[in-house]
């Protein structure tokens, strides 16, 4: 068997790499099957540091169509063209795609029209917002697949209830925690991390990627100052992006307790979750992780792609909403967080049970 793999960001990576481990070990015992890595980007993608695939033990991709558009139907359409090209020069027997991108949607439609089956990594997430170009990326993308790998029983529900067949749905778990699992040890400690005098247990981890935050600059500047002030002693260590830098920058946020740095590779970023105090995040992969570690966690967005996160995690949803998250600090400084506890199947053997099913079936 023949797998193509599609990534069209960097976090897919983390949700691919036990896919990778799996069809490794499959070879190993035997089973004829084998993958071709595709990154939609290009090469020089900044966000794809050199120390990306060596943290999670992969290869690199084995091709990278290179396509960049701010527009997302050009960039639907160039990602289209590239790929239909990839497939016509290597076919494949299925192609696995990940999460709710432009590029998941682009490649599944490329693939069928192909005649290749479609197994869709993370299926059945909905935040039913049909302005939100992630959601009409999901469901055309789980309405054409013929594998949808779920994360929850949540998941299969919506996916049960949009009229899509059960023999297509399987019920695999929680991907990333094979992630965070496999290298639970390997975490290291950044060189700065001593030097900045920060101590395990004793701070709270910022991180902030969706750029709709931006759009309200006061509000923006309200959850900030929120952050600031609601946290008491501890101080913030805020690993961003430089769209993120320079718009806190613009708002005039200045705290000595804010300790505003760069992205951070793999390992290290795992080590300031795995020791935080506490996380203020508006990224769904973080809440869950965070999850995993029974870490407390804010998020600032409405709701999470995975629900289980808050409803038996440790996960809180805030909005984008100062007062709530004002709400949620206090009740964190006063040290009466929820503890969570783990959702069915996420005990680090989701790449194996895929793998499983698509070389099976």
């Amino acid at each position: 068997m023949k797998i193509t793999i599609v990534a069209g960001a960097r976090p897919n990576f983390m949700k691919i790499a036990p896919i990778v481990h799996a069809i490794d070990k499959a070879r190993e015992a035997g089973k004829k099957v084998s993958f071709r890595l595709i990154f939609t980007g290009k090469a020089d993608d900044e966000s794809l540091d050199v120390s990306l695939f060596t943290d999670l033990n992969m290869r690199a991709p084995d091709v990278y169509l290179g396509i960049e558009e701010n527009n997302l139907t050009k960039l639907s359409a160039g990602i289209m063209i590239a790929f239909d090209r990839e497939l016509t020069e290597n076919p494949a027997h299925v192609v696995l795609i990940v999460d709710d991108l432009t590029a998941t949607m682009s490649c599944a439609i490329v693939a069928k029209k192909q005649g290749i089956k479609v197994a869709h990594l993370v299926a059945g997430t909905r935040s039913f917002d049909m302005n939100m170009p992630k959601e009409v990326n999901r469901m055309i993308t789980d309405g054409l697949s013929d594998y949808l790998f779920t994360a929850g029983m949540v998941a299969n529900r919506n996916l049960s209830q949009s009229g899509l067949e059960n023999e297509h749905i399987f019920y695999v778990g929680n991907i990333l925690i094979d992630t965070i699992r496999e290298n639970y040890h390997r975490l290291i400690k950044p060189i700065w991390f001593s030097a900045l005098g920060m101590k395990e247990g004793e701070y709270i981890l910022l991180t902030l990627n969706r750029h709709a935050l931006l759009k309200d600059r006061e509000n923006f500047k309200r959850l900030l100052d929120t952050s600031i002030e609601k946290s008491g002693n501890l101080p913030i260590i805020a690993p961003l992006h430089s769209y993120m830098r320079n718009s806190i920058k613009s708002v005039g946020i200045s705290s000595p307790k804010l300790n505003i740095l760069q992205t951070q590779n793999y390992l290290f970023f795992g080590y300031l979750m795995k020791h935080a105090k506490g996380i203020i995040t508006d990224s769904g992969n973080v809440a869950e992780e965070a999850t995993f570690l029974d870490i407390p966690c804010i998020t600032l967005n409405s709701y999470a792609e995975h629900p289980e996160t808050w409803r038996i995690g440790t996960n809180k949803l805030v909005g984008e909403s100062p007062e709530k998250l004002a709400e949620a600090l206090d009740v964190f400084m006063k040290g009466e967080w929820k503890h969570g506890e783990l959702p069915e199947h996420w005990d680090g053997h989701t790449g194996e049970r895929i793998v499983k099913i698509l070389t099976e079936s």
